[in-house]
């Protein structure tokens, strides 16, 4: 009995998160509401809670997702630039990860929208997807910068990246401080070049 109970409980999980993204694409992280995935998901209101803490953890979970899926598009980049040089790397991952931004919106903005704070425990699994993904990053950037600690190539790392975001959140945004759509893989270009000189 235990196996079946587990087994629908599972499924239901499944059916919540599948839920959850299509709300989150539709409406961003505030278009997640309770009362709608319980109706996609042919259950009652209250099993949502009996699958999931609460709806931050049930985002967290789509952001996993999320993130598997943005850090197959980075590494996809790469296929083909073995000797290519290091900024060379870095611009095809900062064009790929404006390209998965651009397609994904919703998706991608939830990866950072989503209300946490430094006493929320924030599962193993999803500071594992977020470090493959600085990984990827830090390959291109030990070789501009061999000397650094690995404490300062961390930060390096995190620095680039928060650039690179920078960049393509306030395009994407059309901020008066961003720069149209088109222009976005140029400035991204013209920062990556001056960090490797």
């Amino acid at each position: 009995m235990a196996g079946k109970t587990e087994k629908r409980k599972q499924e239901l999980r499944q059916k919540l998160i599948e839920a959850a993204e299509r709300q989150i694409v539709s409406g961003g992280v505030a278009g997640v509401k309770a009362r709608d995935l319980a109706a996609e998901a042919g259950c009652a209101l209250g099993a949502i809670y009996n699958v999931f803490d609460d709806l931050n953890a049930l985002v967290m979970e789509v952001n996993g997702r999320t993130f598997r899926k943005l850090g197959i598009r980075v590494a996809g980049s790469l296929s083909g630039s073995d000797g290519e040089p290091p900024v060379a790397r870095l611009i095809r991952m900062s064009n790929a990860y404006l390209a998965f931004a651009s397609e994904n919106t919703n998706l991608w903005r939830a990866l950072f929208d989503l209300e946490m704070t430094n006493e929320m425990p924030v599962p193993e699994w999803y500071l594992k997807e977020l470090q493959q993904l600085f990984a990827h990053i830090a390959r291109p950037v030990s070789e501009l910068f061999p000397d650094l600690t690995p404490e300062d190539l961390d930060l390096m790392t995190r620095a680039l990246f928060s650039s690179v975001h920078g960049i393509v959140l306030l395009g994407l945004q059309n901020r008066i401080s961003g720069v149209s759509r088109g222009n976005i893989e140029k400035m991204i270009g013209h920062v990556l070049r001056k960090i490797g000189n």
